[in-house]
């Protein structure tokens, strides 16, 4: 089959996706493409899941998967690489799932962090376009709550997008990452966010991944009732062997009503907690990178851009983790949030040369 014949077939599938009506608890279709091979033909699917479950092991070319607009209730983990998920529009096509922390999955055992997530990537070459995924728990609900209110939950972090052990070279491109606390956990590999909008309020861009944001809106969205700091943008676990952590360039720190000015922090330095031969305590290898190049900050950015994070000290107890003992910097930011002082660290000129895509993202060239 010749590449235009090939590009027609895409072309129409995604058509008669996106006409397609979905309700949300109810059979839908997913339309599905390979072009692993020249005989690619269209298959249906009755979830996002199937149709990912689907795919060949071990594929050495893109295995397409084309979503109509709708809104698809649905958990899902990659484990095959080369899976692409391709919606009708961020605005048209949303994945959702409202898993937390604190959620008992089966008698016993609650979700963690780490398994809360709305999709969960451990493969290489994943690519997501032109939708959004949501973690649509309610977090403010009980953010409203009292600490000492018999219905707060805990355990509410709840994770949109979690990039974890297996992933790498995964593409985030035209699509909305929506939560509260902890969004989007990037834990693992090398991704690049471009031209991506991310929400959320504490910690909500985490992990100890390499990750690169290109021309995104970074959201910070309100609280159930006051705090402060009212969030942390980015809470990074990097470890000191990675040059580079969480890369931000020519992006936008935006921020949702009801946040106030001066509020809100860049990012933390978080130490996980891990076993070690001698003991249980904060990983002191995970010395957090995050960086910020030609970034618009609103007037919700603290003055002193970066705040301190607790973990549990070797010794027993819990310690804090200062962000100057962290690799947290800046470059030529503006905007009311943009300030120059001794406790935002800025490049210069020459050590900024070193933040372009192909030195960040290495061998891969998407």
């Amino acid at each position: 089959m010749n590449c235009l014949r090939k590009a027609f077939i895409v072309s129409a599938i995604f058509w008669l996706c996106a006409c397609t009506t979905i309700s949300p608890g109810r059979t839908y279709h997913a339309q599905v493409i390979s072009q692993e091979s020249s005989n690619a033909t269209a298959n249906t699917y009755s979830s996002i899941q199937a149709a990912i479950d689907a795919a060949p092991d071990g594929a050495a070319e893109p295995y397409r998967i084309y979503i109509a607009a709708g809104d698809y209730y649905e958990k899902l983990t990659i484990t095959k690489p080369h899976i692409q998920l391709v919606g009708a529009g961020k605005d048209k096509t949303r994945v959702y799932f409202d898993a937390y922390a604190g959620q008992e999955y089966t008698a016993g055992k609650t979700w963690g962090t780490r398994g809360s997530a709305t999709i969960i990537v451990q493969a290489e070459d994943v690519q997501f376009h032109h939708l959004t995924i949501e973690n649509s728990f309610d977090f403010l609900a009980t953010d409203r709550l009292y600490k000492n209110d018999p219905k707060k939950i805990s355990g509410a972090q709840a994770v949109a997008l979690h990039l974890r052990e297996g992933s790498d070279r995964v593409l985030v491109r035209d699509v909305k990452l929506l939560g509260y606390q902890d969004t989007l956990f990037v834990d693992a590999g090398r991704a690049w966010f471009d031209n991506t909008s991310i929400a959320g309020n504490v910690d909500f861009i985490f992990g100890a991944g390499n990750a690169l944001f290109t021309d995104s809106d970074v959201i910070t969205r309100k609280r159930g009732q006051q705090h402060y700091p009212h969030g942390y943008i980015t809470a990074p676990s990097t470890q000191i062997s990675s040059p580079y952590g969480l890369t931000f360039i020519n992006c936008r720190l935006l921020r949702e009503a009801g946040v106030p000015d001066n509020s809100t922090a860049l990012g933390r330095p978080w130490h996980p907690t891990k076993d070690f031969p001698d003991g249980r305590y904060a990983d002191p290898d995970a010395i957090g990178k995050s960086v910020f190049i030609n970034t618009m900050m609103d007037a919700h950015i603290t003055q002193d851009g970066w705040y301190s994070m607790g973990g549990t000290a070797r010794e027993g107890g819990r310690k804090q983790f200062i962000p100057e003992d962290a690799r947290f910097f800046e470059y030529q930011s503006y905007g009311e949030g943009a300030k120059v002082n001794p406790a935002r660290r800025q490049l210069d000129e020459h050590q900024v040369k070193s933040y372009i895509r192909k030195n960040v993202l290495g061998d891969w060239n998407p």
